[in-house]
């Protein structure tokens, strides 16, 4: 019995760096315990006791606030962070290795009967106060944003952000990591940086870094047009961006 603990909470160390002990996982968890809970109230609804596993239920909600219908079927090594406010529907099919973060949603959209909430393949993650709604899939490794709402298919792999939830473009990920990788070297902290916030400054900012990139690019091309015609330039290559070595917050020069 311990040793099926461990491999089913086990796996709670590599995705909480807050976790200090099993013994910790297993007795200050609320999201371990209702799915413990789960696993119980679960075999019950499937063998027609019905009112039991509410009543169960009921007293999980109540201890951990986390509400997880009877009826939703939840997969291996699930792991509900925080959890104050996660909500799974009846109809809900999680896969193994899954990670659901405080007031998530799993949610229907329909007062009909039948499957009506969502399916999570293997490995999806999902971010705090997303709400995934109606009868639709969430393939294998998906991510979903913070307080996204999603109400279509979510292929494998892909990455879902804001109201209503829209894919995040591969390019424009690959564009952002360019920029935190030239704000690194300049001693510029990018963090938040994204194209969609309003505010102008971090707008011209992302322009900014941009507009360095394609200088770098450009004088790389020039050099090597020059090298190859033969000329030899006296001049040494542009030295290496460093960060900045005092730090505002913490060194302050002296008066």
């Amino acid at each position: 019995m311990l040793q099926r603990l461990r491999d089913e909470f086990g796996v709670i160390f590599e995705r909480d760096p807050a976790a200090q002990s099993f013994w910790e996982i297993m007795t200050t968890y609320p999201g371990v315990h209702a799915v413990l809970v789960h696993r119980l109230t679960h075999r019950l609804w499937n063998k027609g006791l019905r009112w039991p596993a509410r009543m169960i239920a009921t007293f999980s909600r109540w201890w951990t606030g986390i509400e997880i219908h009877p009826g939703a079927q939840i997969g291996h090594r699930f792991f509900i962070d925080h959890g104050m406010g996660v909500v799974i529907g009846e109809t809900a099919i999680i896969g193994d290795d899954c990670t659901l973060y405080h007031g998530v949603t799993l949610g229907g959209t329909s007062w009909k009967k039948g499957k009506r909430h969502p399916t999570l393949g293997n490995g999806v993650v999902i971010g705090a106060g997303a709400k995934v709604l109606g009868p639709i899939t969430v393939g294998d490794g998906a991510r979903i944003g913070s307080n996204s709402v999603v109400l279509k298919s979510v292929p494998a792999g892909a990455t879902v952000v804001g109201i209503p939830g829209h894919f995040v473009n591969p390019d424009r990920e690959a564009q952002e990591e360019r920029r935190r990788a030239i704000a690194s070297r300049i001693g510029f902290d990018a963090y938040g940086m994204t194209p969609d916030m309003p505010d102008p400054v971090a707008h011209a900012i992302n322009h900014m870094l941009d507009h360095i990139q394609k200088l770098d690019e450009q004088v790389e091309a020039l050099r090597r047009c020059v090298t190859n015609q033969g000329i030899t330039l006296n001049e040494p290559p542009l030295p290496e961006l460093e960060p900045c070595q005092l730090d505002p917050c913490v060194d302050k020069p002296e008066k």
